[in-house]
């Protein structure tokens, strides 16, 4: 019995979710798999009526369960970042999510590129440190001091930046940091998967030519490790690569990207492959509980129109099912997108008709007719 835990979100995510926990409930109804659901109201209406995004009480209950399946986080009425930082980075630092994996497989006919290659990439992002810590602060009239402080499970570390500057202007800093620790398992991670799927490469981007200090901490991290484990690597700054991913993304397998890079390449690369309707990601803990979503937004427009993609959120589940040690139903999951989309099923987004609904149908159909 897998524990699962629930958080539809906001805007258009709890109609998606409904079709991915449809697809769960078709595995354990075909195949030798039980899950236990429990919902979770951690939201923007919770927060605009009590004031709550992420609270202790959350973070206890949700230790309980084997995973977190998630919709979409996000309101036009509460102002940019706090949801994002005090709902979907509070998970993550809390639960030590410090890898992000978004699979982008080229789902064919939808890739955006004139040129026909194919290609199927695993990009690879570290998910709690560099310019993503939440550190930073404004100092005013060129003098002021800002106490920050960066806790993880790793340390638990407090920075004093004491501004003086000969100009009395506003000034604001937000700070990257990286640790030895986490890179070391970060890369850990990257190389095991690697291994897993038979892959002796893995490109790892940065910017070290601009960002010395802290990506030579990185690259030294990576030397080691790929020495080590007798895997070949290279580098690529995120510049050329985010060419690179347009031009030739079939001369790419496994890449590892740090946070703030990995962000925005994983979006571009999300409309290479088909959209951010077939692009799921994964937080994960190797040794502790992961959080599995779709990378799109809540598009709050588009709430109970029927109309949204579900398949991000159903690879999503796909995911959670291999994270659970169970490939070979995620792997019936790939297979149920694939056999719906072979039948002319798909939504608007991708130029079809089906709803929101009949695309969760239509997988789930896909999957029955694999027995």
């Amino acid at each position: 019995m897998h524990k699962i835990a629930v958080l539809p979100g906001d805007g258009i995510g709890p109609e998606v979710v409904a079709e991915g926990l449809k697809v769960l409930n078709v595995l354990s109804e075909n195949y030798s798999v039980k899950f236990d659901f429990q919902e979770f109201d951690i939201n923007s209406e919770r927060y605009l009526s009590t004031g709550k995004l992420v609270t202790d009480d959350d973070i206890g209950q949700l230790r309980k369960f084997d995973s977190i399946f998630l919709g979409a986080i996000g309101d036009d009425r509460v102002k940019p970042g706090v949801l994002e930082k005090g709902i979907l980075l509070a998970l993550r630092f809390s639960f030590d999510q410090y890898i992000n994996h978004r699979p982008a497989p080229l789902w064919k006919p939808f890739g955006r590129l004139k040129r026909d290659v194919d290609f199927n990439i695993d990009v690879f992002r570290e998910n709690t440190e560099d310019y993503y810590i939440g550190a930073g602060g404004r100092v005013s009239n060129g003098k002021g001091k800002l106490d920050l402080r960066v806790k993880r499970q790793l340390y638990d570390m407090k920075v004093t930046l004491d501004a003086n500057a000969d100009a009395a202007d506003d000034f604001a800093f937000e700070i990257g940091m990286m640790s030895r620790k986490n890179i070391e398992r970060f890369a850990d991670h990257v190389i095991d998967f690697s291994d897993l799927i038979g892959e002796n490469y893995i490109t790892v981007v940065d910017k070290a030519n601009v960002c010395s200090n802290i990506y030579s901490l990185w690259r030294e991290v990576w030397d080691d490790k790929c020495r080590r484990a007798g895997k070949e690597h290279g580098y690529m700054y995120v510049d050329a690569m985010t060419m690179a991913l347009v031009k030739n993304p079939d001369k790419f397998r496994v890449i590892a990207v740090p946070n703030m890079f990995g962000d925005i390449i994983t979006d571009l690369l999300a409309e290479v492959t088909g959209g951010l309707g077939l692009a799921p990601g994964g937080n994960i803990n190797p040794k502790g509980i992961s959080m599995f979503e779709p990378v799109h937004g809540s598009a709050p427009k588009y709430k109970g129109m029927d109309r949204i993609n579900p398949v991000a959120t159903i690879l999503a589940a796909k995911m959670m099912m291999d994270n659970l040690g169970r490939r070979d139903l995620g792997e019936v999951i790939f297979k149920g997108v694939r056999g719906a989309f072979d039948k002319g099923v798909y939504t608007q987004d991708l130029g079809g008709k089906a709803t929101t609904r009949q695309m969760g149908d239509a997988v789930v159909a896909a999957i029955r007719s694999l027995k």
